[in-house]
């Protein structure tokens, strides 16, 4: 019988086997907490070079990178409220315009507008930063820039402007640098409610006007045509009429389109604009179609009132009045619109201007020595580990013959392959 079934057969305790299989130790038992104790005593001298050589690392890294300084600047954005102006209620229709849809937090959208590529490029080229950050192209000194520039808007509505740089007087520079391109940018852009209602007004003004303009010379060349200086009183009042409803139709729907960027069909003012709209077509559909008023329908004569000649000049007339009514509604929202504005004044208030720091934020020479030591402690211990776990495995030969196969495997390099042969 064969010398190991002897072996496992015998009942003599002080038998032992010489099969290496069976002396080999078991991978399969693993270690407890014990035995990694006692693996760590023993690579002591191993664990404390790993860590003395991480600390010096860490203490020359310490000692050789350059400091940085944090400079910040404190910005306090206006703040949205509803409009105070009373001559809004003078603009019947129109009125609900003013209102639109207010803006979200007024510090998100600063903390965009500092966000932007104008005013990343007004600092680049303001500072030299190409050159400071050491980068070819603009596209790489914006990403270095944005890297050491932060933005915070807080929830006690103020915004804060974090510079970081090696040099405590260009951090501070900057960071006011951030401050002066924000206002300069914020006096030309239509940021709060008032003034975007104010610029909106300002350029619907301006095309009405041109169009009183040219309304008011074709009146004046058809009078000069027909001869007809003046309508009789009960013509004039229905053309007036007629014109001021129309008016108030273009007003209207001006705002359903206003409306309709923010809200849906379903929604209760969409809706409640819409009926109004309705009833002013209802409305001149009824005075425009009174036979009473144009006699067989026609909206451009007044029965037995005007004669043919003046068929052209009461056209001419109407067209004027709905541009005269529908500038004077424009003009009052204007005027509302830039009186809010004005009470909005100051828009931006700066409530702490940045100073050069006289302490550095970064790097902290106690953290990085503390860190380094410990980083070098841990991979100290995970080597040690790691040589125990392979010493093991080698012990054992099939794993030992698998390591071997592993190891040549791996040797793909020409130089690893000409050395093997």
């Amino acid at each position: 019988m064969p010398r190991k079934k002897e072996a496992l057969d015998s009942d003599d305790p002080n038998l032992e086997s010489t099969d290496p299989e069976l002396t080999a130790p078991q991978l399969t038992d693993g270690l407890d907490l014990l035995d990694i104790l006692l693996v760590l005593s023993a690579a002591k001298r191993k664990i404390a070079a790993f860590t003395l050589i991480a600390t010096i690392l860490g203490t020359i890294l310490a000692l050789v990178l350059r400091p940085t300084f944090t400079a910040t600047a404190l910005v306090l954005p206006p703040q949205q409220g509803p409009s105070a102006s009373s001559m809004l209620g003078q603009l019947g229709s129109l009125a609900s315009l003013a209102s639109g849809s207010p803006l979200k937090n007024p510090a998100d959208v600063y903390v965009g507008i500092l966000n932007s590529r104008t005013i990343a490029d007004a600092i680049i080229g303001k500072y030299g930063l190409s050159e400071v950050y050491r980068k070819k192209t603009l596209e790489d000194t914006r990403k270095a820039l944005k890297s050491n520039s932060r933005f915070l808007a807080t929830n006690d509505g103020m915004i804060h402007i974090l510079v970081d740089d090696h040099t405590p007087q260009r951090a501070s520079a900057m960071a006011n640098a951030y401050v002066d391109e924000l206002y300069a940018m914020n006096s030309h852009l239509a940021i709060t409610e008032a003034a975007q209602r104010r610029v909106f007004f300002d350029q619907e003004l301006t095309n009405e006007r041109k169009s009183l303009t040219e309304a008011e010379d074709d009146l004046k060349q058809t009078a000069e045509k027909t001869g007809v200086i003046q309508l009789n009183g009960q013509a004039e009042s229905i053309i007036r009429s007629i014109a001021q409803i129309r008016a108030q139709i273009a007003a209207q729907e001006v705002r359903i389109q206003s409306l309709r960027t923010f809200a849906t069909d379903q929604n209760p003012e969409a809706i409640q604009a819409e009926q109004e709209a309705a009833a002013l077509r209802s409305q001149l559909a009824k005075l425009e179609n009174d036979p009473q008023n144009t006699g067989s329908g026609n909206p451009e004569v007044v029965a037995g009132q005007l004669p043919a000649v003046s068929l052209e000049y009461t056209r001419k007339y109407r067209e004027l009045k709905y541009h005269e009514t529908l500038f004077e509604l424009l003009s009052k929202q204007y005027e509302a619109a830039r009186i809010d504005e004005a009470k909005a004044a100051p828009l931006l208030q700066v409530v702490d201007r940045a100073i050069p720091p006289d302490q550095k934020s970064s790097p902290s020479k106690a953290v990085l020595i503390l860190g380094s030591c410990a980083l070098g402690f841990f991979i100290g211990c995970v080597a040690s580990l790691l040589a125990h776990f392979f010493c093991k495995i080698r012990q054992v030969p099939k794993h030992a013959s698998q390591l071997i196969h592993l190891r040549n495997s791996l040797r793909i390099m020409p130089w690893q392959a000409a050395r093997e042969k």
